[in-house]
């Protein structure tokens, strides 16, 4: 039997189970994964987060992420800024400002003023083929045919796949009946996260997001940076936005095309402890 330290952690309601794999050797298996999410039976938790070392020379860190299905994914927002929390608090370095390996590619968080923390979260993507989607061209709006209803959806990829869709009062959006349903829709050959967005004004949405692996979640940092570069795509928005989610609030930038999004927020510590690995 193995006894694994880890932390709990959680960024705006979005929490995460945090193993350090520079001091321990972490080697869960799909099984255990999802043990360790169980919100009944494990610890509970959105996400499982594992810190390693780099793989590349230019990386401070790398960082793997696990939905509480069991299933890798490439990129995490909320899971970002624990990260750089996480990475501070256990003395594994004293930068303020990290390039961070992930299996969506390079982020580049930091330390801001406030304790909160921003994230370079990178470019984000269009091309159907960079979703992934089952399509020939970059569309600004997108059908989707969900049970018989047509959904309009503007597609994103900010290191993992996201269709956003905008709606008029986002209390009253079908997020847990549609979302499964535009999470394994075909065209999405790795799923999709599905978000509805609801546009206050053009420097304020609301914000429900239909994780794929988790189901809705207090909060998603990739899916409130896709959901603000969609408005402005769509001409919705200005180019730094407010998001409010039911988990709290953050803030996206975005300069336009051939930039970066930059989010910016908050993460915290809830406790820490020890889970034992067992066989079965």
């Amino acid at each position: 039997m193995t006894t694994l330290r880890f932390t709990k952690m959680q960024g705006l309601g979005n929490d995460f189970v945090v193993f350090d794999g520079i001091a321990q050797r972490v080697d869960l298996a799909p099984a255990a994964l999802r043990r360790i999410a169980d919100r009944r039976y494990g610890v509970g938790c959105d996400q499982i987060l594992v810190v390693e070392k780099p793989t590349r020379p230019d990386a401070d860190f790398r960082y793997r992420i696990w939905n509480a299905d069991g299933n890798e994914v490439e990129q995490c927002g909320n899971g970002a800024r624990c990260f750089v929390q996480f990475v501070r608090q256990r003395g594994l370095t004293d930068k303020e400002r990290l390039r961070v390996e992930t299996a969506g590619g390079i982020i580049v968080p930091e330390l801001v003023p406030g304790g909160l923390v921003a994230v370079d979260m990178g470019e984000p993507r269009f091309a159907p083929a960079e979703i992934p989607f089952v399509g020939d061209r970059d569309a600004v709006v997108r059908p989707l045919d969900i049970d018989g209803k047509t959904v309009l959806v503007t597609l994103v990829s900010m290191g993992n796949p996201h269709a956003v869709q905008v709606v008029d009062d986002v209390d009253r959006a079908p997020v847990a009946v549609e979302g499964p349903r535009i999470e394994h829709d075909r065209r999405f050959p790795q799923r999709v996260n599905a978000g509805y967005m609801q546009v206050v004004d053009r420097a304020n949405i609301r914000l429900r997001v239909w994780e794929r692996g988790a189901g809705e979640t207090p909060a998603c940092g990739t899916g409130a940076c896709a959901a603000v570069v969609a408005g402005i795509r769509r001409g919705l928005l200005d180019s730094v936005v407010e998001v409010e989610t039911r988990g709290g609030r953050l803030t996206v930038a975005w300069p336009g095309p051939g930039t970066a999004v930059r989010m910016t927020g908050p993460a915290a510590t809830v406790f820490e402890g020890e889970w034992e690995v067992t066989a079965g």
